[in-house]
Parts: structure tokens; sequence; C-alpha cells
């Protein structure tokens, strides 16, 4: 129990960091939307509104790496993956993890470190305009971004250790799935029957259940298979 308190509160600290960067691409929207209108309808064009959408969305795209790596969002080629067994699952994240995670993530860091100390020791600034804003603070979100996806990246790891003793992957914080869209959309419709409804958000979490459930082995996904089976033959009766 106290293993999972402590992974649920990495699992936080990554969400609320992914989270609270989000909000930057609502700014990056509105910046885009104003240097339009100044382009093309004022003839104004901004000299540094390149730099600046590329610090946006940077900072977005580092800083969300922990989100995604607690969510379990990375792209995941699992053609063989998604039918082996939870260990053997574990056992190959567990030798990626040492292998390649670690050795990237610490190099990240280290770089990155050096990186942006010295970007801060010269007050670096943008040289694609004449003029050009400060990138120093752009170029210290590369640490802080490599420190968190190594926090998180040191919880998968203790999963996959504990998966390996258990047989079982513990379970992780979960955020808002598409499934929670659907039924918030489906439950203010006045177009949809209530029968409808149900087996629109049930199909759903059935599918959201067999794609991100990690831990399940092909006798799970049987059970899962069979209950939907059973359920979808009650309905027709």
């Amino acid at each position: 129990m106290n293993a999972q308190r402590i992974l649920h509160g990495i699992d936080r600290l990554s969400n609320w960091s992914g989270k609270l960067f989000a909000w930057l691409i609502v700014i990056l929207a509105l910046v885009v939307g104003v240097e339009v209108f100044k382009r093309y309808i004022l003839n104004a064009p901004t000299a540094w509104i390149f730099d600046l959408n590329s610090m946006l969305y940077g900072t977005v795209f580092m800083m969300c790496g922990a989100y995604a790596l607690a969510q379990n969002a990375h792209v995941r080629g699992d053609f063989l993956y998604g039918s082996m067994r939870p260990r053997l699952q574990a056992g190959l994240d567990l030798s990626l993890y040492i292998l390649f995670f670690i050795p990237g993530i610490l190099a990240l860091f280290y770089a990155g470190y050096d990186y942006a100390l010295l970007s801060w020791h010269i007050n670096e600034h943008s040289n694609v305009t004449a003029d050009g804003p400060p990138i120093y603070q752009f170029k210290a979100v590369i640490p802080i971004a490599g420190a968190l996806v190594m926090i998180q990246g040191l919880a998968e790891i203790t999963r996959c250790i504990i998966c390996l003793h258990t047989g079982h992957w513990p379970a992780r914080l979960k955020d808002v799935e598409e499934t929670d869209v659907i039924g918030t959309q489906l439950s203010g419709s006045e177009f949809v029957d209530e029968e409808t409804k149900r087996q629109a958000i049930e199909g759903a979490q059935h599918i959201q259940e067999v794609a991100h459930q990690r831990g399940m082995g092909d006798r799970a996904i049987e059970e899962v298979a069979h209950e939907t089976d059973k359920t979808e033959g009650g309905d027709r009766r």
C-alpha cells in the first residue's frame, strides 16, 4: 500500500504538470488567431511571433511528456505486446526502460542543463529576427521536463517490478477518457432513447477497457468478450 501511494503521488505530480502546461495550447491558439488578423487584415505582422509560437508549442510538447507516460498514452506498437501475459509485458518494459529510457532521459537532463545554463549566462536571444525575443527561459524547460519524465519513468519501472512479483499491473490514476465525454454528451441528448444511450456508453467502455488495460492476459480478455456476448445476447432476446 505504501508503494501504491507513492506511485499515485508521482502520477498526481505528472498529471498536475501536464494539465497546467496544457493551457498553453489555449494561449497559442489566441496568439495565432490575433497574428492572422494582424497579418492579413491590418497588414502589420509581428516579427517575433514565430519564436513565440515555437516556444509555446515546444513547452507544451516537453512538459506534457510525463503526463502522457503517467496515462500510458505514448504510442506503442502492440501487435505482439497486447497478447503477452502481464509478467512478460513487465519484463519487456523493464528491459527497455533500463536499456533505452534511463540513458536517454539522463542524457536529455544532463545536456539540457548545460544548454540552459549557458543560455542564461549569455542572455541568449533568438537570431531568427534582428531583435529576437529572449529564449533562455525556454531552454530552461528542457532539464525540467527531463526531470519530470525521469521521475515518472522510475514510477513505471517500479510498476514493472511489482508486476513481475505479483503477476498483475498495479492500478494507476486515471484521467478523463473519451467514454466520459460520450456519456456527458448523450446524457443531455433529447433525440436518443435511454436504451441506445446505455448500449453506446457500455460499448465505448468495453473498447476502452480492452485497449487500455495493460494487465489483461488472454484469459481476462476472453472473460470480457464472453460477458459482452452475454449482454448482447440478452439485448437481442
